[in-house]
């Protein structure tokens, strides 16, 4: 959430200060957040607990999710680009997409920006929108550990919290980095075929092993 919201940061300064002095396009982009984080909520406050059972060892489930995202990759990245923006019923549309993604498997991403560039929404715009709809939602699930006590921290704890933090930081900025240009040079074709053969080595695997 924090190497995103360094690499959007001028765009998050915008819709903040868009919403303080009600600007009618950040409210909207604002709302358009909002809106796609329902869905996501939805199954994580009703099914947490189920979800994460699917997670214990599923590796043909996994396989499976994997070429799925790996379709919705590569049909994304053979649509023709356009210069449309995200409408209130495609963050719907997105965050749906997003709920699903929650299945282990499945790139949140990936699903996220192939949905939206399927809607026929423009690449790099599909690309921002995936990023910044999520920031609310990962705050909000810290915030939520943190007061429920799930997280805590202790003096001998916080070096290796840093360092950690530090870590995941800069590999989550090389990432978003990295998945922009993707998405802006239709680069996605080459992840989907990465998605392919990982997916169906999992389930050649679980099926020899089982």
């Amino acid at each position: 959430a924090f190497a995103t919201i360094y690499i959007f940061r001028k765009d998050v300064s915008e819709i903040f200060n868009g919403l303080l002095s009600g600007v009618r396009k950040e409210v909207n982009f604002s709302i358009k957040v909002i809106l796609s984080m329902i869905p996501a909520a939805f199954v994580g406050i009703f099914w947490e607990e189920e979800i994460e059972n699917l997670f214990n060892g599923n590796l043909i489930l996994v396989g499976y999710m994997l070429i799925i995202t790996a379709i919705l990759l590569y049909l994304a990245d053979r649509a023709k680009s356009t210069k449309k923006n995200v409408s209130f019923l495609g963050s719907v549309v997105i965050g749906i997409s997003q709920a699903v993604a929650i299945l282990p498997g499945i790139s949140r991403s990936g699903a996220t920006i192939s949905t939206s560039v399927l809607l026929g929404v423009d690449k790099e715009k599909s690309a921002r929108f995936s990023f910044l709809m999520v920031v609310p939602l990962i705050l909000g699930k810290m915030a939520k550990d943190i007061i429920s006590g799930e997280i805590q921290f202790s003096s001998t704890e916080s070096l290796p919290l840093l360092f950690g933090f530090i870590s995941a930081f800069i590999v989550g900025v090389f990432a978003c980095k990295w998945m922009i240009k993707i998405v802006k040079n239709s680069q996605l074709k080459y992840f989907a075929f990465y998605c392919v053969i990982v997916g169906v080595t999992l389930i050649t695997y679980q099926y020899v092993n089982s």
